[in-house]
């Protein structure tokens, strides 16, 4: 169920928009209820849907196509690491196995402590500084060697201290 609040927020979104067109603001709509609750659930594709006057389907169709939403519940800290051809040319592959050794976890899966999720992820535009990786889907990491590897992932666990 939509809150008032997450209407409030969806109808400064959807006014952005010609009134016919309102379905242009699911992106935006995606992203509150993500911010809001942590993911993005069938109840909140349906939700969304609804106000915004278009099949369940399609909102799951953005949902799913993006990696920027979470479909399920997540670690603290989300690290997409590429490995699309070039990243996988360049050990995107290797940093991939090197994170799930070091955090105990297999890509899709999150780790005991609630803290790291790591997923594999397409072209993160950063071919040339491979291996990259997207840490909560804002901050860019290059050049991911296991040492800063190493570094990021201590670092993280020191800021949760």
């Amino acid at each position: 169920m939509i809150s008032d609040s997450t209407r409030t927020r969806f109808d400064r979104e959807v006014a952005k928009f010609p009134p016919d067109q309102k379905q242009s603001a699911v992106m935006a709509c995606l992203a509150i209820v993500q911010q809001e609750q942590g993911f993005v659930s069938k109840e909140s594709e349906a939700d969304i849907a609804q106000y915004l006057g278009m099949p369940t389907i399609a909102v799951h169709e953005v949902t799913t196509f993006y990696n920027m939403y979470n479909q399920r519940p997540l670690g603290t800290y989300k690290l997409n690491v590429c490995t699309n051809l070039p990243c996988q040319l360049r050990d995107g592959q290797k940093a991939l196995q090197y994170l799930e050794r070091k955090l105990g976890i297999s890509m899709g899966e999150t780790t005991p402590d609630g803290m790291f999720t790591l997923q594999q992820s397409e072209c993160l535009g950063a071919c040339a500084d491979s291996p990259v990786m997207l840490v909560n889907d804002r901050t860019m990491c290059s050049f991911m060697s296991n040492d800063k590897l190493d570094q990021l992932i201590d670092g993280l666990k020191g800021a949760q201290a």
